[in-house]
């Protein structure tokens, strides 16, 4: 017994020793920079702060080939973020209720653009099967499309709080489905439309004598003389088109995300996509109140593809004289100042 306990004395000792031995070198100023090195810790710290206060992304590696899922800090992204919370919403309020604003305030002083003559009960053929075919997969494939979008932007703020979670969340999923399925038929229609329409939408001196006139619209004067598309529907046409090219361009680019080759690239894309659209959607709240019941006879032309012959002798005079020199009817002699092309 007097040896074991001599023993477990030693171990004891021998412990105690070992554990003082340990703190000493941990307490030491030399080893503790030996095995923390704080100073080395601060610079790369340093680095990782700086990179943030200039905007630099913070990359890591990966192996797998999409090269942006490599980016773990982006401090672009946060202006991204608050353009898209913030910006965004005002842009688009302004411009879409802006243009109703300016529509109700044109209908109460203006009031609806009625024939001078009345409707004589004989039509003339304005648009074909075809031509009507294209405008209206083009159109309605584009008011679902707004309305999918405008829910991006606007329905967590209107929708969210009507419906509730669950069914705002299934809408906006349909959505989704919709809007990116429905792209391709809107982009084919556009592509359509251009070859279809681009004879007869050259600007030319002609449209700088409608502008003038101000189309005959703004006040219950003649309208001047104008051939199948006025300068207002040539302005129209040219909104599409290059409104459109800018929708599909970016869109394509949402659809397939690795496209753009970089974060940065794709936010810029997701920017102009956003902002073409309110503005594209301000444009045709004008373009569907026009045509429908902004303008007596006017829906006609895209509902049945024929219009009344009066109505084509006020709105398009050149063209419908055109036209009754082809059907070999007597020509309209009312005179027309035409300016010279």
């Amino acid at each position: 017994m007097p040896g074991s306990l001599s023993t477990l004395k030693l171990a004891i000792a021998k412990s105690l020793f070992a554990a003082f031995a340990l703190l000493f070198v941990l307490g030491h100023p030399a080893a503790a920079q030996i095995s923390f090195k704080p100073t080395a810790e601060a610079v790369q710290e340093d680095k990782l702060l700086n990179a943030l206060k200039e905007g630099d992304k913070i990359s890591g590696r990966i192996s797998i080939p999409d090269k942006m899922a490599s980016s773990l800090i982006q401090p672009a992204g946060r202006d991204w973020r608050d353009f898209q919370r913030s910006k965004l919403p005002w842009i688009g309020g302004l411009s879409i209720l802006g243009m109703l604003a300016v529509l109700a305030i044109f209908m109460m002083v203006r009031g609806r653009i009625r024939l001078q003559r009345g409707f004589s009960g004989k039509t003339i053929l304005r648009f074909a099967s075809f031509e009507r075919f294209t405008h209206w997969l083009t159109a309605s494939c584009f008011i679902i499309l707004a309305l999918s979008g405008l829910n991006v932007s606007f329905g967590r703020m209107l929708i969210l709080p009507l419906f509730g979670p669950e069914a705002f969340a299934n809408m906006s999923a349909w959505a989704k489905l919709a809007h990116n399925y429905l792209a391709f038929p809107f982009m084919l229609g556009l592509v359509v439309m251009f070859l279809i329409w681009i004879k007869d939408n050259i600007p030319g001196k002609l449209d700088l004598e409608w502008i003038k006139q101000g189309g005959g619209i703004l006040s219950n004067g003649k309208h001047p003389p104008a051939k199948r598309f006025n300068a207002g529907q040539k302005g129209i046409f040219w909104i599409v088109i290059i409104g459109g090219a800018l929708m599909s361009v970016s869109g394509w680019f949402l659809i397939f995300p690795y496209l753009p080759g970089s974060v940065t690239a794709l936010q810029f894309w997701t920017v102009i996509h956003a902002v073409i659209a309110m503005l594209f959607i301000a444009a045709m709240l004008a373009h569907i109140y026009i045509g429908s019941v902004g303008m007596e006879g006017a829906f006609d032309a895209m509902g049945t593809g024929e219009v009344d012959v009066n109505w084509a002798k006020e709105h398009h005079s050149l063209w419908a004289e055109e036209q009754q020199r082809k059907a070999g009817a007597p020509p309209d002699r009312t005179p027309h100042a035409v300016p010279a092309e």
